[in-house]
Order: C-alpha cells, then structure tokens, then sequence
C-alpha cells in the first residue's frame, strides 16, 4: 500500500523489501513561502514502458467496440478501475521487427528502425532514452532499465544479429543497448547509493565523490599530453566520468528527507512473484523520491523458460507460448498473460493513490506503455500488437477509449505520438507516416 492524502499508518511501503518508506512531499511539508510548482513534487511526466515477451492471445486482449463506451477483455480485465486512464491502440504493426524472431524482437520495439546485420549492435535510439535527454537531465538518473531475468534460453541470440536485442528494451544510442537490472539489491543500490543502510551509503558516497575530484584533475592534466587520436579516446573517457560526477552531485543534492528509505534488499527473491512485485516497488519509490522520471521494464526475459507455479501454470513460459492451437495450453499461456497484467495494475493502483504536489495523483501526470512487440506466438508475428497506453500525462493524453487504427499502421505512429505529448516533437520516428491526434 502506499500513502494518500488520508491518515494511514506510515509503514506500509514496499513491504516486500521487509522494510517502510514513510509519507511523500506533502503540502504541509513545505515552508508557506515556497510555492508547489517549484518543489520536486511538479517535476513533469513519469514514463514507463513495460514489456511482456511471447506477445498475447489477442482474441482476449482487444475490445469488440472502437471509442468510450468498450468492454475490456480478460487480459486487461485487471485494469479496469482506471479505464478512464486507458488509451488501447488496435491493429499496429512493426514491420521492423520481422526477422530472427525473438533475437531482435525486444529492441525493435521502442525504435521504428531495423537492426544493422552486425555482431555489434546498431539499430536506433528507443524513445525512452529520447525522452530522457528530454525530460530526465534534472535528476540524479535519466532513466533506469528493470528486468526479472538476467537472460533468456537458447534463441534469443542470432549468428547474424548477435546478442544485443534480445536482452533490452532500450539503446542509449544506435550502438549501446542498456543493460537491464534484475537484482533489486544492486537496483537499489544504483538508485540510492551503495551501502545497507543510511549511514553507510553517505560514508561510501563521501569517499566516491573524492575519488571522482582526483580522476578529473589528473585526467586533464594527463590528456594535454596526448597526440590527437589518444585525445578522443580520453574524451570519450572523462565524458563518462563527468556523467558519472552529475549524477552523484544531483544526488547529493537531491532532497530525500521527505522518503524513509528502507535497508538495501539482500538480493533476488526466491519466488518470482516476489521478484517481480519488487522490482515494480522499487521503479515506485524512484518516481516518489524524483530519483528518475523514465523507467523501462521486461517483465519476463525474451525466450523465458520462467515456470509460474504461483498460478497453476508449471510449464515453461517460451515453450508454452507454442501452444500449436492447443485450447488447453492456450488456457494456460493466458494465465501467464493475465497474472502479468494483475502485477502490472498493482503497480498503476499505487500510482493512483500517490499524490503528485498540486497536479492530482502520480497516475493523473504518468504515461505508461504497456505492451509487447509480438501478436500471436505460436505464429511469430508483429501484427497485430498488443499496446495500451495508461495514464493522462499531466492532461494531455484523453484516456478512456479504444482507437482502431488502419490497418497495419506502423507502430512507430504511436511512438511518436508519446513523444509529443511530453512536449519532444520530432518529424519522424523510424518507419512512422503520422500521428494520432485522437490521444
């Protein structure tokens, strides 16, 4: 449970960390001549883009009836309390992603371009890292990249296209995939400074920064020394370093004591159910203490082999996606699909109960991307896909309805229509043709 504006007891946060955040930046915490819209509590638009791998039983994710007045099928039966906040966009398409099917499936899905045949990745930028030179420059981190698993089974490489697209959702640029994190102790960690506890996450962070002072000063000193090509390289170099010192003097100067931060987790959970449920905690408490503004998460690895017991379901995800038409492990491949829902309306119910300053709730100022880049898995394609947007983003997004677009209008047309909304306006994005006023 997290904390509204009503009086509930204030260690209820993240109880899955075995641990409590206390109240988040609230009206009477601000001295009276400060006004709201300049505290952390206005900072923009959350953005989320959360991806499931095998795509979904489309027969129960699409509503029969285009506009307001739709009825929700079973896998997005789970959001139905924030309906009003739905935007479902049927009959896109992403041309881009047919190839080695799962090998370039997740890191086509936020970009509109095909991946270069090259061992080395080079595809496009995904909209996520756009929008965080955008809007994520003024917190300690941009963006941070969730996952469950660390990697998916045989398959998910290619001997054309290696490795790279598989294991990411996002590409900081065409040639760097962001790895995903999906320990939630290092997760943490990287959220909140190495350390166990308070104490000796300051102590740690004290003695970073110091180190951080004498690498630039000798690595200055060092490249007026060098020939023209070891000068870019150390460019190149202290480039990272200088990312690497914003961010700890934004955290260091970022205000957490509205936020009881919890110890550190003590690593990966046993159950899956607890993992996942963790991971979508933490990507929470970093949007409540304005840690980042843009998170991006696989909920299962692409090519997972993960079992949900927890459900009834014991078969392997992957295999069990080639269900050949069967009804039987088509019943069963929707209970994976619904349960990932039920986790994923979990996070937006806490979202929702969230203040955000004088601008409504966390949910009212989010745009969240739920959605995978896969239709139908048994048959490996990219049409139709799955894709709904959660959210108002701060009122420019109208929620409540389901869009029917032509058909096999190129996903990148939704893609770019996000970007609008959070005020980044580009003429193209990948293979787009336009835009979708009616959002």
């Amino acid at each position: 449970m997290f904390i509204t504006k009503k009086h509930l007891p204030r260690r209820t946060f993240l109880k899955s960390a075995a641990a409590s955040v206390s109240l988040p930046l609230l009206e009477a915490m601000i001295p009276a001549s400060t006004a709201l819209a300049q505290t952390a509590a206005n900072t923009g638009p959350r953005m989320g883009f959360f991806y499931f791998p095998h795509g979904a039983v489309m027969d129960n994710w699409t509503p029969e009836t285009v506009g307001r007045e739709f009825e929700l099928k079973s896998i997005l039966q789970p959001l139905e309390q924030h309906r009003d906040y739905l935007t479902i966009v049927s009959n896109l398409e992403n041309k881009r992603a047919y190839g080695p099917v799962h090998a370039i499936t997740p890191g086509t899905w936020l970009t509109g371009s095909a991946p270069r045949i090259s061992h080395e990745p080079f595809g496009g930028i995904t909209i996520d890292q756009m929008a965080a030179r955008h809007i994520g420059q003024n917190t300690p981190l941009p963006s941070i990249e969730v996952s469950t698993e660390s990697s998916g089974a045989a398959g998910s490489c290619d001997r054309a296209y290696g490795c790279s697209y598989a294991g990411t959702i996002s590409f900081r640029t065409p040639t760097t995939p962001l790895p995903m994190e999906n320990n939630p102790r290092k997760l943490f960690q990287t959220l909140f400074g190495v350390g166990d506890n308070a104490e000796e996450r300051e102590r740690l962070a004290s003695q970073t920064r110091s180190i951080l002072d004498l690498m630039l000063e000798e690595s200055n000193q060092l490249a007026k020394q060098l020939g023209a090509a070891d000068q870019a390289v150390m460019s190149d170099y202290l480039e990272t370093v200088r990312e690497i010192e914003r961010r700890v003097q934004k955290t260091a100067e970022h205000d957490l004591s509205h936020i009881e931060l919890p110890d550190a987790p003590l690593g990966i959970p046993g159950s899956f159910d607890d993992h996942i449920n963790l991971q979508m905690d933490l990507i929470l408490l970093a949007y409540q203490g304005n840690i980042t503004r843009i998170a991006s998460m696989m909920l299962a690895a692409e090519v997972s082999n993960q079992t949900y017991n927890h459900v009834g379901v014991s078969d392997a995800f992957h295999p069990l996606s080639h269900h050949q038409n069967d009804a039987n492990k088509i019943g069963r491949l929707l209970r994976i699909q619904e349960y990932h829902s039920r986790v994923f309306a979990s996070f937006v119910d806490k979202l929702a109960t969230m203040p955000d300053g004088d601008k409504g709730s966390m949910l009212d100022n989010s745009i969240l991307l739920y959605g995978s880049n896969m239709s139908n898995s048994n048959a490996h394609d990219h049409y139709p896909l799955p894709s709904v947007i959660v959210g108002k983003g701060g009122g420019t997004i109208r929620g409540g309805q389901h869009i029917a677009a032509g058909e096999r209008t190129p996903v990148s047309n939704m893609m770019l229509t996000i970007l609008d909304r959070i005020g980044l306006h580009e003429e193209s994005l990948g293979d787009s043709t336009g835009r979708f006023e009616e959002v």
